[in-house]
């Protein structure tokens, strides 16, 4: 090897190792909020009427079902990376729940603390259009809630996760015992400019009993050595949540017919990114829970997105689902004897209700949001949503979808 090769070969390794160092050392924790530490959501509609007003800023509102504190995360001088840490254990509650944790748009004057307050009311919306789902869609007046994470609660993790004699008998042999706890984690910096400041963050499970959840919730940033002003500066337009968090209905629309939404894009704005969070829900046998169904989203008449949400992994999460329904199937087994060898024959299996596919997600799962990138030009814009073979509710049978959406794009 020449001399000035041997050279440049041992520059580039060092060049390499301080690259390597400085990624490696890239983000350091500059922040930390908690908000919400073991913090009970259940549904006590004669403790908890109008805004009830707790110890270090707690609120809840829809009679308990919904907690929110305001916190204050500081706008950062050099790039961040923002993750949000979700634990949750049921203190009573044995079912599945659909929950949110969300960030109130700072702009919105119109929310559901306001209205909650009766300072101001949800707009009234063309019936037409958008059924009963006041509250969801944005408009000039009005910004819905920006999801930072759906998930569903498990089948009773924590109080019923005890390793007793009827504990053990629903334990399957591939576990080797009840999870004490649920957590996820999710990086959700493509949020940041709609958490600064002085925002009011939330948790909402859909529990309908005094028996209680306990949520907790922890925002941490952290900052790099690259100044924000060097790197592209994200913006959040929430479009649609219909979660129906407070005075709002189970949104059913979907059976009738698709949602559109308006939105504007400020010049100067680049590399859109629509967020599109969908979970189907009926818990019925043959209803919306358990049966594909086609997203159709469309971007100015053109179609962006034909997509069916479906989970076939739920059996991975079935440490957490200690007070899951059990039934046992029959079916034929291969298996190794006593002696060594192959044989088969049939056996009992057990096969829990937390094990069965359904539309984007099982209990005790964070739901992803889908990450589309869309080539947008500044200006007005239209989203349309649709589930064409959406089941409408019917009796006990409510079939519905809870579907939010919000665009991030730079600048």
């Amino acid at each position: 090897m020449k001399r000035s090769t041997f050279f440049s070969f041992f520059l580039a390794l060092a060049v390499l190792g301080s690259v390597s160092k400085l990624y490696a050392a890239d983000f350091d924790t500059a922040y930390v909020s908690k908000p919400f530490v073991k913090t009970a959501i259940k549904f006590l509609p004669n403790e908890y009427k109008g805004v009830w007003r707790g110890e270090d800023g707690l609120i809840r509102i829809a009679n308990g079902r919904i907690i929110l504190k305001k916190v204050h995360i500081p706008k950062f001088k050099r790039d961040v990376r923002v993750s949000a840490t979700v634990r949750l254990t049921s203190a009573g509650d044995p079912w599945d729940k659909s929950g949110s944790c969300f960030v109130i748009p700072a702009s919105s004057d119109i929310n559901m603390l306001s209205v909650a307050m009766e300072e101001k009311e949800y707009l009234p919306v063309d019936s037409t259009k958008y059924g009963h789902l006041v509250g969801a869609v944005l408009t000039k007046e009005y910004q819905p809630a920006i999801e930072i994470m759906r998930f569903m609660t498990p089948f009773g993790v924590g109080h019923f996760s005890r390793n007793d004699s009827i504990g053990h008998l629903r334990m399957p042999v591939y576990i080797d015992g009840w999870a004490p706890y649920v957590e996820w984690q999710d990086d959700v910096t493509q949020l940041y400019s709609a958490l600064t400041g002085d925002v009011y963050v939330g948790m909402y499970v859909d529990t309908w009993t005094a028996k209680r959840y306990e949520a907790s919730l922890t925002i941490t940033v952290r900052e790099s050595q690259l100044r924000r002003d060097k790197c592209p500066q994200r913006h959040v337009i929430p479009l649609l949540n219909t979660v129906p968090y407070y005075k709002q209905t189970y949104p059913t629309i979907f059976a009738s017919h698709g949602l559109d939404i308006s939105f504007d894009l400020p010049k100067k704005s680049r590399h859109a990114m629509l967020y599109y969070i969908v979970t189907g829900h009926g818990g019925h046998n043959g209803g919306d829970e358990f049966t594909q169904q086609e997203n159709r989203l469309s971007i100015d008449g053109r179609l962006v997105l034909n997509y069916t949400p479906w989970r076939t992994d739920c059996a991975q999460f079935r440490r957490f689902n200690p007070t899951s329904g059990v039934w046992l199937q029959k079916r034929m087994a291969n298996y190794i004897t006593e002696n060594g060898k192959r044989g088969h024959k049939e056996i009992e299996e057990t096969i829990a209700s937390s094990d069965l596919s359904r539309s984007n997600w099982c209990p005790g799962s964070m739901v992803a949001p889908y990450r589309l990138p869309l080539d947008l030009t500044p200006g007005t814009h239209h989203l349309t949503v649709d589930i064409p073979h959406a089941q409408p509710a019917e009796g006990d049978k409510m079939n519905h979808w809870l579907v939010s959406a919000y665009i991030v794009f730079e600048k």
